[in-house]
């Protein structure tokens, strides 16, 4: 079958723009080295030219230079086709680049919007706006519990506050005239009356002997003064 039908031959694929670019900029490369060589040619021909008299060997030399020369010039313009093929299809590739960034792009955006599109089901404003309500409220029932159980059982509900503040200032006034109207037998004693009250006279500085004829008329202490009479001191 082979041989009345033959095989079917393999296609390669196209060149990629990538490809096609660095055959043209080794192409380039070639050519523009060869310009360089032709560059070290010409020189060389100048200076025999400056050296040579002239007559036929310089025509010679002149000759040979506008060969080089006309060569030169076909090259430069090869390159400058060439560079401009380059030129071409990078901003082909930049076109491409640019195309395939906007589709992964497109995709990415597709396959979000996707995601917000479920996520979006199943968040509903209502229910959120329902719930901040229930939070509200149930708030509010915690403060009232805690108010609740923050009362004092010995204070009755039927107090008057102005009352209450009456009678604080009657009992910072009573503290204000503290010792200004106490009676006396209140009061504190002082020790100048209690000195007063006792008359104690002064105590000797040395011993003082006891008189003979005096020793049955008045009784005297151990240190030979007279016996000192008890005072009335007040209770």
């Amino acid at each position: 079958m082979r041989r009345v039908f033959g095989v079917k031959k393999q296609t390669e694929p196209p060149p990629s723009i990538q490809d096609a670019s660095d055959r043209i900029n080794k192409r380039g490369d070639t050519v523009e080295e060869k310009i360089k060589k032709l560059d070290v040619e010409l020189a060389k021909y100048k200076e025999q030219l400056k050296k040579t008299r002239p007559g036929p060997a310089q025509e010679a030399v002149k000759a040979r230079a506008m060969r080089v020369l006309k060569q030169k010039r076909m090259y430069e313009g090869q390159r400058d086709m060439l560079y401009n093929q380059t030129y071409n299809l990078d901003q082909v590739s930049f076109a491409a680049e640019g195309i395939k960034d906007a589709q992964q792009t497109m995709s990415a955006l597709k396959s979000a919007n996707k995601e917000l599109k479920g996520m979006m089901k199943t968040v509903k404003i209502q229910d959120i706006d329902n719930m901040q309500d229930e939070m509200m409220d149930l708030m509010d029932v915690s403060n009232e519990i805690q108010e609740s159980l923050g009362r004092s059982y010995s204070v009755p509900d039927d107090i008057d506050e102005d009352e209450l503040l009456g009678e604080l200032d009657a009992l910072e006034a009573d503290m204000d005239s503290v010792g200004e109207g106490v009676p006396s037998y209140l009061q504190p004693d002082k020790e100048s009356d209690l000195d007063a009250e006792l008359s104690l006279p002064s105590a000797p500085t040395g011993h003082a002997q006891m008189p003979a004829g005096r020793a049955n008329a008045q009784a005297y202490d151990e240190l030979g003064l007279p016996a000192v009479p008890r005072a009335s001191i007040r209770d």
